[in-house]
């Protein structure tokens, strides 16, 4: 093994931070690192559909029509705001079962990132494809 045991005889854990984990066994730590690398890449997914739905509005006035523009923009920003708040939940959901040794939860994230990112893709080809250059 590599030395790095989970630190069960430490304090219990209290303030805000136990009344969000709500209670169980400290995990590994190697393990709670990879669930916070995995919350700092869904904020970066998050932070790159921020950063295409501001794009969209500002760049693409030639390529498409202003209603188009806005809903595409407008989806872009919304799926943003779920995935970045939907990644908090998903970190202490996460934590909590690995606290608890209960099986983790599915992300909810994922389907809904690959729906709207179905989405934006067949808005796009449906309206770049036709396009006379």
């Amino acid at each position: 093994m590599s030395g790095i045991e989970p630190n069960t005889s430490r304090e219990p854990r209290s303030g805000f931070s136990a009344r969000l984990l709500q209670g169980g066994i400290e995990p590994d730590p190697r393990f709670t690192l990879a669930n916070e690398r995995t919350f700092l890449a869904w904020i970066r997914t998050s932070l790159a559909l921020l950063a295409g739905g501001v794009a969209v509005e500002a760049f693409m006035a030639d390529l498409f029509g202003p209603e188009l523009r806005k809903t595409l923009a407008v989806l872009l920003l919304v799926m943003a705001l779920f995935v970045s708040g939907g990644s908090f939940f998903r970190w202490v959901n996460v934590e909590r079962a690995m606290r608890r040794k209960e099986p983790l939860p599915l992300p909810w994230i994922a389907p809904l990132l690959a729906a709207g990112g179905v989405l934006v893709a067949a808005m796009m080809v449906t309206f770049v494809l036709p396009r006379r250059n």
